[in-house]
Formats: structure tokens, C-alpha cells, sequence
């Protein structure tokens, strides 16, 4: 792993300021699945016998059993992209009605994934997505053929319908939510899939038709911008292709599900690129404050990923469920660097400075 480089607990700014405790919860659900691992078992093992432990238990422990690791991009450069999401509230139902007519679609059974690795291993974490066409594997239908009823097999699958298509493009973006439904249930759903087209994001879309500043094209600049545009809705959101499906998770008090597959906690877990560190390790990141300059420094997780969170030195900061977790991840967009923390025998160090 050339991009990682060997650093000091000294190097990680504010480590001995964090209130750790903050973040233990979330590092016990990393090791649910990281204690299957060889290499993690030992520091996995050891949490376990910790019981209610103070900040400074908790530094000797990283200290103990981590080695920090700054992380660097390709062209060796340490600052990367910050930014935001959240677990939206949604008002929707489950059957189609005249208020409720926009559908969230479960996975679609002509969908076929394709995991690259079991044909060639340096494609680890690779998957092709596509259809059937004859005996030709082709592109799935992208978002503007689904929404023009051309997919014949997402028929059936809707999971529900909201009242909002705005709202409903940025579920996709978060990746999972909850649904208030009309006869008072709460519904939480989840990403299930998506059908391999890249995404394409929307703000950078408006600035470049000059419709939006840099400045304005966060979540609520689009959403204010759709409101005084609402005939250009469709021109808007098809300009992604990528589309999610959705699958109806477990309603309990738990955050929803992260791509570790354990519950996300709000202000301690982090969606990561995978190709530039392990999914489920604990990550320090020094960034700011949303649209601020204050220090946000603190042990994060790496618990899930996303199609836009590309690149080594690239962090998408989950804060939380509601109205004031969604202001503040549509606001952020900051500057920020990432170390690693890897147990002290992971094979891969061998290769870093």
C-alpha cells in the first residue's frame, strides 16, 4: 500500500483532545465483522475486555494494539474531500395514490452483478452490472429509461411510493432513510443495489449551465433551485443516470446499515473508498466544521461506501438522522487529511514508508 506513510500518534491533530468514548461504540460494531479476520482479531479481542473505559483507557489502547498511517493520494498529495450525508425522513406509503406516486424500487430480477475478482483476483472489489440481451451481457437501463417506463422488469417491484421526487434523488444520494407512512408506520429502508451506471452529480451539472454558483449548489441551493424550475425537474435528474434500489430494513434504534453491514453511528462513521483502506478500520480525520473553519478533528470508522467517494484521501462524514443532521451534511464540503489506523501486524505495512 504506496500510499500509506508511516506516522506518530503525535502527528494526528487533536488525538489527545477527542472524547473516545464517543467512538467506541461504533469501533465495537466494526469488529462484529472485523474479528472474522486474522489480522484483526487480536485488537477485537482485546476491546472486548474493556468495560465502560475512559478516554485515556481508550488512548492506551489505540496506542497499544494501532500503528497511525497517513494516507496519501496518488500523486502524493495529503488533503482531500470531506463531505456529508445523512438518514432523511421521508413521507410515503406503501400502495400508489394520487399524493403518493413517485415509486422506491427494489432490485429488479433481470439485474445481473458481476464480480470481476472471480476472473481475475487484481479486480478485488470490482462488479459489472448489466442485463441480458440475447446471449450479449449489456448495460442496465439507466435512470432516464426507468423513469420512462422502458425497464419492462421494475414493474411489481416497488418496495413504496414518496410524495416528493426531490427528496427521493437524494435518499439515493444518502444511501438509506426512513419512510413516515400515511397510516402513521415508520418504514426504514436501505441501498440495495444499483444498476452500474456512474454517478453523475446534479449541483455540478447547474454550474456548469451557469444555472448555480459553486457557493449555491449544495442540497438546498438544488432544492430551492427545482422549486423555481419545477418543468426542468426531469432534465435535472436524468443527467445522473445512476439509480438505487432500496430493500425495507429492521425498524429499531439502531443507525441504518453501512456497507460493513453493521449500523452506522452519527459523527463517528465515515464512507470511504475501499481501494484506499480497509472497510471497517479506524480512521482519524482532520477536517472542519461545515461552511466554517473550526477543527472537526476525531476517530472515525470506515463503515460504508458510496458511489460518488472516490480516491484515497476522500471521506462522505454521516451525521446523523433528521432535519438538522441533513443541514449540516449538505453543507459540508471541506478540506481534510486521513490516517489509518492498522493492528501492528497487518501484512500490507511491510510495503510503506
Amino acid at each position: 500500500m504506496p500510499w500509506l506513510k508511516r506516522a506518530d500518534w503525535n502527528d494526528l491533530p487533536g488525538w489527545r483532545n477527542d472524547d473516545l468514548t464517543r467512538a467506541w461504540p461504533a469501533l465495537q460494531h466494526s469488529c462484529k465483522t472485523l474479528r472474522n479476520q486474522t489480522v484483526w482479531q487480536a485488537p477485537c479481542r482485546a476491546s472486548e475486555t474493556l468495560s465502560n473505559p475512559d478516554t485515556e483507557t481508550l488512548q492506551v489502547f489505540f496506542e497499544t494494539w494501532f500503528i497511525p498511517h497517513q494516507i496519501q493520494q496518488g500523486d502524493g498529495s495529503l488533503e482531500g474531500l470531506v463531505t456529508g450525508y445523512y438518514e432523511p425522513l421521508l413521507r410515503g406509503s406503501r400502495t400508489r395514490n394520487w399524493k403518493y406516486r413517485f415509486p422506491l424500487y427494489g432490485p429488479p430480477d433481470d439485474l445481473l452483478i458481476i464480480d470481476l475478482a472471480t476472473l481475475y483476483p487484481e479486480l478485488k472489489n470490482q462488479r459489472v452490472r448489466g442485463r441480458l440481451e440475447g446471449n450479449k451481457v449489456i448495460p442496465y437501463y439507466s435512470r432516464a429509461e426507468l423513469s420512462s417506463g422502458k425497464a419492462p422488469r421494475v414493474g411489481g417491484k416497488e418496495i413504496a411510493w414518496v410524495d416528493d421526487p426531490v427528496e427521493l434523488f437524494f435518499l439515493e444520494i444518502q444511501g438509506s432513510g426512513r419512510l413516515q407512512l400515511e397510516n402513521g408506520e415508520l418504514m426504514r429502508i436501505g441501498y440495495a443495489n444499483q444498476n452500474g451506471h456512474p454517478y453523475k452529480s446534479i449541483g455540478k451539472w447547474l454550474i456548469e449551465k451557469n444555472e448555480l454558483t459553486a457557493a449555491q449548489a449544495s442540497m438546498q441551493g438544488i432544492k430551492d433551485w427545482v422549486r423555481r424550475n419545477p418543468d426542468r425537474l426531469s432534465e435535472l435528474l436524468n443527467t445522473n443516470p445512476s439509480q438505487v434500489f432500496f430493500r425495507e430494513l429492521p425498524s429499531n434504534g439502531n443507525g441504518p446499515l453501512g456497507a460493513l453491514g453493521v449500523p452506522l453511528t452519527g459523527e463517528r462513521s465515515i464512507a470511504i473508498d475501499p481501494r484506499g483502506m480497509p472497510l471497517g478500520a479506524p480512521v482519524w480525520l482532520a477536517t472542519t466544521q461545515p461552511n466554517s473553519t473550526e477543527p472537526l478533528n476525531r476517530l472515525m470508522l470506515a463503515q460504508d461506501t458510496g458511489g460518488a467517494i472516490r480516491g484515497n484521501v476522500r471521506a462522505d462524514f454521516f451525521w446523523g438522522f433528521g432535519d438538522d443532521a441533513g443541514k449540516k451534511a449538505g453543507a459540508m464540503k471541506q478540506k481534510g487529511r486521513m490516517w489509518v489506523l492498522l493492528p501492528k501486524d497487518y501484512p500490507l505495512l511491510r510495503n510503506t514508508n
